[in-house]
């Protein structure tokens, strides 16, 4: 049993959380100088952290990767309401925040519902066994934004392996390859959503048409509107796989629970929410100072870049009692979608497609128990995502 190195190696880990507990402990907010970061652990600096006015997404001075200045990924990236600060922040998240609560729950179960059948099609012979059950978890998500986007079911395939690629290339520790394959799919992204975008008004699909007239409206121009429909896909990818891979091996571990949702369907519900805080998807993400001062009580120089390591807070025995046993019927929220001016909106897109992946999966016969014997996670620097079985070979599927 080995300790992880340092807290960007834990999201990956066979069981990081004995570590993440130390931390919590013993380092709740301190300097790495390895890493050259500020980390923080506990519910408390995390809270303080997200909440606070002067952390930015992005340094000021580099609101663009230095790796992707003048590249197809740099000009979207550069669109994106996620990785954007200042003036232009409030009415692009309020187009999307407001784009994404206007989805009714009953549409995003029916559009993944009829992308999960699509893929148990597509994926044949293979959808039972541990290959194509990590197959199922990456395609699922980006199949059903695409639908919800309004792109026709023989695009999805690309789509979602174009998504892969840019979501690879934008990550932290993304390698020239990934890099390479990343501004490939950006131009091939932004062409396929503009094209989508020239559909009449009155044939628009549930996410993109009101995205666009919420942005026009707010006097953003075609670029933005392009960049944050490709987000949607984005927002969606890594989050959603590793959430629907993590509840197959909380269940697996946990024989009672997959026992209480055999017999009580609707129990699935509650357990993806626990997921979401006891095996976070999205382990950690960064902010950055953006002026000299204090920040949770800790000096800080402008640009100095913070570590919020989402997953150690969501087990903080301050915020949650008993935070290592996995119990549905927790009321506090989690921090894994964050929380503040930047709190990620999709949750409940998330929930929504990852609970209907994972009922159809248990329907059809898929073994828990099976998948987290055999479980390793993809390599990243942030995301958790389970590869079962023999999966550590899958690669990104043709189009």
């Amino acid at each position: 049993m080995t300790t992880p190195a340092n807290p960007l190696m834990a999201a990956t880990h066979h069981d990081p959380y004995p570590y993440y507990a130390m931390l919590v402990e013993q380092r709740p907010f301190y300097r790495d100088n390895e890493l050259n970061m500020w980390v923080a652990t506990s519910a408390e600096a995390v809270s303080a952290i997200l909440e606070h006015r002067d952390c930015r997404v992005r340094p000021v001075d580099e609101p663009v990767p230095s790796a992707l200045l003048g590249t197809p990924v740099g000009d979207l990236f550069g669109s994106l309401v996620r990785m954007t600060d200042g003036a232009s922040h409030c009415p692009l998240k309020q187009a999307v925040s407001t784009t994404f609560a206007s989805l009714e729950r009953s549409a995003i179960a029916d559009r993944s519902r009829a992308c999960t059948a699509y893929l148990l099609e597509e994926i044949t012979p293979l959808p039972l066994e541990p290959v194509g059950v990590t197959e199922f978890t990456l395609r699922l998500p980006a199949y059903t934004v695409a639908a919800l986007l309004g792109f026709p079911s023989d695009r999805w395939p690309v789509l979602a392996r174009w998504t892969g690629d840019l979501a690879r290339c934008i990550a932290p520790g993304a390698t020239p390859a990934q890099l390479e394959r990343g501004q490939r799919a950006a131009q091939a992204l932004q062409a396929a959503t503009r094209r989508l975008l020239e559909v009449p008004t009155f044939a628009r699909p549930s996410l993109l048409g009101p995205l666009a007239s919420r942005a026009v409206a707010q006097g953003i121009d075609s670029t933005a509107i392009t960049a944050n429909a490709i987000g949607f896909l984005l927002q969606a990818y890594d989050a959603t796989a590793g959430l629907i891979g993590n509840t197959l091996v909380a269940l697996g571990r946990e024989p009672q629970l997959l026992q209480h949702v055999t017999a009580e369907p609707r129990l699935l519900s509650a357990v993806l929410r626990e997921v979401l805080r006891h095996d976070a998807p999205i382990q950690n993400t960064r902010r950055f100072a953006g002026h000299d001062g204090l920040i949770a009580g800790q000096p800080m120089r402008a640009g100095d870049t913070i570590l919020m390591v989402l997953a150690a807070a969501n087990r903080d025995p301050a915020r949650y009692t008993a935070p290592e046993r996995f119990d549905t019927e927790r009321l506090q929220h989690c921090f894994t979608f964050g929380q503040g001016h930047h709190a990620c909106p999709g949750e409940a897109l998330a929930l929504g497609i990852a609970e209907a992946g994972v009922a159809q999966l248990l329907h059809l016969g898929v073994s828990p128990e099976a998948l987290a014997s055999g479980v390793s996670y993809r390599e990243s620097l942030n995301a958790r995502i389970p590869l079962f079985g023999s999966s550590h070979t899958v690669t990104t599927h043709s189009a």
